[in-house]
């Protein structure tokens, strides 16, 4: 391990623990008043909303690393597969034919609409040529691009526009205790990622190698699938849409450490929380006391770490766990 490795493990942790402090700290109402409504606010606004952008960066970070190696292309993430997209169309439909439908029936539309969309990507991609790595993402953003005017033609039509709006554009405001607890979820399919990354590690070598290697790639692939629509819906619906996390943070952590998937996960998922906290964080000081969304903060922020991402050449000696 290279002493630049080193002390990046052990200040990590504290720079994590930092974001956690300044997220519960910040707002437009002081929590030292000295009086009873400090901790009230704390236990219904301030400790959801940090938990709720620690669980969808580590999320969509997690998902984001599913697709790539599904599709095996690092320029790929859920945002570029249409995979919001469809996920808010099953919002839309869920919302015109049942308008009182629990969270959680919202959360199921969502979530198999956003499966069927995906499976829509991996078809399209397999007739798409492999020479050029930009040509995917190329095709995925057309792709999402139809599925959102598609949306955004039933939505105005339905005078749904202001739902839609809300769902693609990510921000944390609105996150009190109980309406972000779904969001839990990710955590426990985190812990069936990890459980699966051997057999997803080997999915990324591609269908022909996989099936030579024993592996069931079909049982696989749904695995895979699965996972990354239920993510992208619990997100959807709980927070809205969040571009670029999937994109950049697996990028990175694989810069950093290599491609050891299994061993990688953790970092990627805590990567992910981190850097969607700070997009949080910086959102809420910026034009204090009122608040830029989180989305937008990531978005500026994500394209340049893209753009650095695309032309940098990785680094010899990279460390691997």
């Amino acid at each position: 391990m290279t002493t630049r490795a080193a002390i990046w493990r052990a200040t990590w942790p504290i720079g994590l623990v930092l974001l956690i402090a300044a997220s519960l700290s910040i707002g437009a109402a002081s929590l030292w008043n000295g009086d009873f409504s400090a901790g009230w606010l704390m236990m219904v606004s301030r400790m959801p909303r940090t938990a709720a952008a620690m669980l969808a960066g580590a999320g969509l970070a997690l998902a984001g690393t599913v697709i790539q190696l599904t599709v095996r292309n690092r320029f790929v993430e859920p945002g570029l597969t249409g995979t919001p997209e469809a996920a808010m169309l099953g919002l839309l439909a869920i919302t015109l034919l049942a308008p009182g439908a629990a969270i959680g029936w919202k959360m199921a539309a969502a979530a198999v609409a956003a499966l069927i969309g995906t499976a829509g990507f991996l078809l399209l991609s397999r007739h798409v040529p492999r020479q050029d790595p930009m040509l995917l993402p190329l095709v995925g953003l057309i792709y999402g691009g139809i599925l959102g005017a598609a949306g955004l033609w039933i939505a105005w039509t339905t005078d749904l526009v202001q739902y839609l709006g809300i769902w693609r554009l990510g921000e944390f405001s609105g996150v009190l205790q109980g309406r972000y607890e779904m969001l839990w979820l990710i955590a426990a399919l985190a812990a069936l990622l990890y459980a699966a990354a051997d057999r997803i590690t080997i999915l990324g070598l591609g269908e022909d190698y996989a099936r030579s290697l024993g592996l069931n790639y079909g049982q696989t692939l749904a695995l895979g699938l699965g996972v990354v629509a239920t993510i992208s819906a619990v997100v959807v619906v709980t927070v809205g849409a969040m571009p670029f996390v999937g994109l950049v943070v697996p990028n990175i952590v694989s810069r950093w450490r290599g491609d050891n998937l299994r061993a990688n996960l953790p970092f990627i998922a805590l990567s992910g929380a981190a850097m969607v906290l700070a997009a949080d964080v910086i959102g809420r000081v910026i034009r204090f006391p009122y608040e830029v969304p989180a989305a937008t903060v990531f978005s500026v922020a994500g394209a340049g770490i893209f753009l650095w991402l695309l032309y940098a050449a990785p680094k010899q000696g990279r460390v691997h766990g």
